[in-house]
């Protein structure tokens, strides 16, 4: 029983205590082990085009892979913009998915689901498919012919 106290003593803080930082590895975070970041209430977050590139919308889990960190910009189409809200969506969905009562991450999300179901509509009416499954239901299979997402250039 004593070395089990003594054991205990000698543990460190557990790392989700570390404060939630702007992409940088806190120094109380464990270097043995994968480190996340405890994400608190009233977190920064990213303008969803920067999310959408550096794969989160949360600055304090933005930490390098392997020492590379993405910084181009996808070109700003209709369907790069609906990209970047579903992003959006499905990270504030996750982290309210622990943080129900941030009511300032609820405000969010309705506003983010709004412009995506925005989008959405607009970018359907153009006539252009955003599933394969879309592009069969006209009769014929023209997947293919659409433009890659590569091919599409901002108007203006």
């Amino acid at each position: 029983m004593q070395a089990r106290a003594a054991a205990d003593e000698q543990t460190p803080a557990l790392p989700y205590l570390c404060a939630d930082a702007d992409g940088q590895l806190p120094s109380c975070a464990p270097l043995a082990n994968p480190y996340v970041p405890f994400q608190q209430g009233g977190s920064k977050q990213y303008q969803t085009p920067k999310a959408l590139v550096r794969g989160t919308i949360f600055p304090g889990l933005d930490l390098p892979f392997m020492g590379k960190v993405n910084e181009t910009e996808k070109n700003g189409t209709a369907l790069v913009q609906i990209q970047e809200l579903g992003f959006a969506l499905r990270e504030l969905g996750l982290y309210l998915d622990t943080h129900q009562s941030d009511t300032e991450a609820t405000a969010l999300f309705n506003q983010y689901a709004e412009r995506y179901e925005e989008a959405m509509q607009q970018y359907q009416q153009s006539g252009a498919a955003l599933t394969q499954l879309e592009s069969a239901q006209s009769g014929t299979y023209t997947w293919l012919n659409d433009p890659w997402p590569w091919e599409y250039r901002k108007e203006g």
